[in-house]
């Protein structure tokens, strides 16, 4: 009987740390494989977009699509559910494009979080939020710094047993949302 509960504790105990971990995979898709929509929602935003590619991402039991190109001087992702209908929009900023507030309540998470860390990317996030899709596209596409956007940061941090990369949301206002351990898609070959 001490075994059992000992089993079942110890076999919850990885079904939640398998829970916090991004295990994405991306597939390049032709346009004719997106969903009904997307592409006349983006149309309007994509016309002097160059590289426009489009993307299955498959993350654990959720399946949804992106789309990513190059606009002016920044790197947007388009993201949309598996029935077409958008997530957010996100583009790659540079830590002088967050607010200095907001950048110091971010960098105190991360040092009172992690031995030590390394910004490998950050992007600032536009969530649908019960607005119109066409209406979220137009505030990320102006660039607005509005209060319900979000930042998305890829950071190799050290904790106790080495170095780990983890996917962090903060709001606006530079206070911590989530987080969950990423593994590069890059080592999905060597994973089993």
């Amino acid at each position: 009987m001490k075994y059992k509960l000992f089993f079942i504790v110890l076999m919850l105990g990885q079904c939640y740390c398998f829970g916090q971990t991004k295990r994405e995979v991306e597939y390049k898709i032709s346009p004719s494989e997106l969903p009904q929509g997307i592409e006349t929602l983006l149309s309007p935003f994509t016309e002097d977009a160059k590289r426009i590619r489009y993307y299955q991402e498959i993350d654990g039991d959720k399946k949804s699509y992106e789309a990513k190109f190059k606009k002016g001087r920044l790197r947007y992702s388009v993201e949309f559910d598996e029935s077409g209908s958008l997530e957010d929009v996100e583009f790659i900023i540079r830590e002088t494009d967050i607010p200095n507030e907001s950048w110091l309540n971010i960098v105190r998470y991360l040092e009172q979080n992690f031995l030590k860390f390394t910004v490998k990317k950050i992007q600032q996030q536009y969530p649908v939020e019960n607005k119109a899709p066409s209406k979220t596209l137009t505030e990320a596409f102006q660039n607005l710094i509005l209060p319900y956007i979000n930042y998305e940061f890829i950071v190799s941090a050290k904790k106790q047993k080495g170095y780990e990369q983890f996917e962090i949301l903060f709001n606006s206002d530079g206070q911590f949302l989530s987080m969950r351990k990423s593994i590069s898609s890059k080592y999905n070959h060597v994973l089993y």
